[in-house]
């Protein structure tokens, strides 16, 4: 009974491992029948991308490759952006000049009526100079290259070479970015500002009256302006300059020039236009005031030092703008290399996954046989 009981288990352990014909069948290629193989070509070419590919680290690739061109498209996006700002800032620059040739030709005219007269004016009055205050512009916003970087070191620099001097220095800062820096490291900041995509006078017009007011209490002998000087798409430069006190000869007889943005052939350009001194307006000596001429020089200077800050917060605007254009740009060239270098890696995966496959195909072809 017991050899009986073990020969049944035999049997149907056997019986459980028996295949029918039609569990397993495997397709033999006949000889010449390679179309055979390969019938189902149309199911494969719609089911491309998910069969071709099979190894992680191509899948890996080619989502690294959208990424890129994604980031590329915003780069460009922004570059553009860039561009129709600068175009922005040109204009309001044209659109001031008129009001600043005819404060230069009434200012110089009546300079010399008034001759000598005129150094008497506080705002016109060279003192010795025992505390300096340095009015800095950066940006409110990066990704615009060193723009920012350039004008925190010139601002430190010329802070350190004053103070190497035993002269006192205290900070009005204008931009998020020199307002952070600063902070942060504790140095004396008289007054802050944020600096705008588009500056307008009622911005300007507070800033130069903290100026003036702090020149004429007393609580600073000279105010040095710290900005970024726009000179070409690719170019700008740090330059410092003397705002308060004023220098009657620089107000009448300085020049002005305005950059134009042009285009050609999709690459973007600048054009500058040197623009000569406004010739002084004429005052006969018999011609009768209504206000004492002094009166209204010391109106005008407000005035000047009010166009000059707002110049020059669009001319540090137009830098940095020109700055994102660039670094924009170089991002975007950035990311067009690695697009490529990424497509070549992918391809090559891509070739190495067929190839692999196409040897197991024919491996097993053989075998078969």
């Amino acid at each position: 009974m017991k050899f009986l009981f073990v020969a049944a288990t035999a049997i149907a352990t056997a019986s459980a491992f028996t295949t029918s014909p039609a569990t397993f069948t495997t397709s033999v290629p006949k000889v010449g029948g390679v179309s055979d193989v390969f019938s189902n070509e149309g199911n494969a070419h719609r089911n491309r991308r998910s069969t071709i590919v099979m190894d992680g680290k191509a899948n890996a690739i080619r989502d690294r490759i959208t990424t890129v061109n994604n980031t590329k498209k915003i780069t460009s996006a922004m570059k553009l952006v860039a561009a129709a700002k600068v175009r922005r800032a040109q204009d309001a620059v044209l659109a001031t000049r008129p009001f600043s040739e005819t404060l230069q030709s009434v200012f110089g005219g009546l300079i010399n009526r008034l001759g000598g007269e005129a150094a008497d004016l506080p705002l016109l009055t060279q003192r010795e100079v025992n505390k300096v205050t340095l009015v800095s512009i950066t940006g409110d916003r990066g990704l615009c290259g060193g723009y920012n970087s350039f004008m925190i070191k010139k601002t430190e620099a010329r802070f350190k070479e004053l103070s190497a001097q035993g002269i006192e220095c205290d900070l009005i800062l204008i931009g998020k970015k020199g307002i952070s820096y600063f902070t942060r490291r504790e140095y004396p900041i008289r007054a802050t500002y944020e600096c705008t995509q588009n500056p307008d006078s009622k911005q300007a017009l507070s800033i130069s009256e903290e100026i003036i007011n702090s020149f004429l209490a007393g609580e600073t002998d000279a105010v040095e302006l710290l900005y970024t000087k726009f000179l070409s798409l690719i170019s700008s430069t740090p330059s410092v300059r003397t705002l308060v006190p004023f220098s009657a000869s620089e107000i009448s007889q300085k020049g002005d020039e305005v950059f134009q943005l042009t285009s050609e052939n999709g690459d973007f350009g600048v054009e500058r236009k040197e623009l000569e001194v406004a010739e002084p307006q004429d005052f006969p000596n018999d011609m009768i005031f209504e206000q004492d001429p002094l009166q209204i020089v010391n109106s005008i200077l407000p005035l000047y030092l009010n166009g000059q800050i707002l110049r020059t917060l669009q001319e540090s605007v137009a830098s940095e703008l020109a700055a994102r254009m660039q670094s924009m740009q170089s991002a975007s060239d950035n990311a067009g290399a690695l697009s490529k270098r990424l497509s070549q890696e992918y391809n090559r995966a891509r070739q190495a996954s067929v190839t692999q496959e196409l040897l197991e195909i024919v491996s097993g072809a053989a075998a078969l046989d």
